[in-house]
């Protein structure tokens, strides 16, 4: 499998959590390890091979496309604008398809920071089967993870195929921000507003929902808290 060279960058979020960090920017403006959050994906996007990323704005529209306009490197940057109405994740990813192309893509939260080895992404694209797979998802172990506080999303078979949670009180890995898919994924899903977690669940029961393990340290950083204690892990 050839690495994706396109990328979906979810950045159109209001990031109430992470207020009062966000009350006169986007979160994916907000500074941890004195880069803004943005920019670690983006980064990290094209140490994978990825050219051109297509990032949805909306909170702060404005100051999130000056700052993509003068960051001086690749990937080439397209803007899906929801200005008019925010999409969630499902809806964003429709509405960005025309930009993406018709090949695999990468889909990125803005909200995640990891350390470790420069090819972290190889192992998800070995992985990677679109005739198995509807999506191809990274996960991060559930201890010693940052800013996670949930019991865990994901159980993962030596195969690769992942099962929810469901009724169990935890569940060892939690999904780290970063998948694979095809960009025409969630066509068929409603006008407006909808996630993705409703197709990942059905094809999960499929047995088209894959994944694999993150070598290295994420941080999920959603709210200020996080960001404070990334920011003292960076500094290690």
């Amino acid at each position: 499998m050839i690495a994706p060279k396109t990328a979906m960058v979810l950045a159109a979020g209001l990031g109430t959590r992470m207020r009062p960090l966000t009350d006169d920017r986007p979160k994916a403006l907000v500074e941890v390890g004195g880069r803004a959050l943005i920019d670690h994906v983006l980064d990290r996007l094209a140490e994978a091979g990825v050219e051109k990323a297509v990032v949805n704005v909306h909170w702060f529209a404005d100051r999130l496309e000056a700052h993509l306009a003068a960051r001086g490197r690749g990937p080439e940057i397209a803007v899906s604008d929801e200005r008019a109405e925010l999409l969630e994740t499902g809806g964003g990813l429709k509405k960005a398809h025309p930009l993406l192309g018709d090949d695999p893509v990468f889909v990125a939260n803005i909200d995640s920071v990891w350390t470790g080895p420069g090819g972290w992404s190889d192992a998800l694209v070995r992985l990677w089967d679109p005739t198995k797979m509807d999506a191809c998802l990274l996960l991060a172990r559930r201890e010693g993870s940052i800013g996670f506080e949930g019991d865990g999303d994901f159980f993962l078979a030596e195969s690769g195929q992942l099962t929810f949670r469901g009724e169990a009180a935890s569940a060892p890995f939690a999904y780290m921000g970063v998948h694979i898919t095809r960009p025409d994924y969630a066509d068929g899903g409603p006008d407006g507003p909808f996630s993705l977690s409703p197709l990942w669940r059905a094809s999960a029961a499929a047995g088209r929902l894959h994944g694999c393990v993150l070598d290295g340290d994420w941080m999920h950083v959603g709210d200020p808290r996080a960001r404070d204690e990334a920011e003292a892990r960076l500094s290690l």
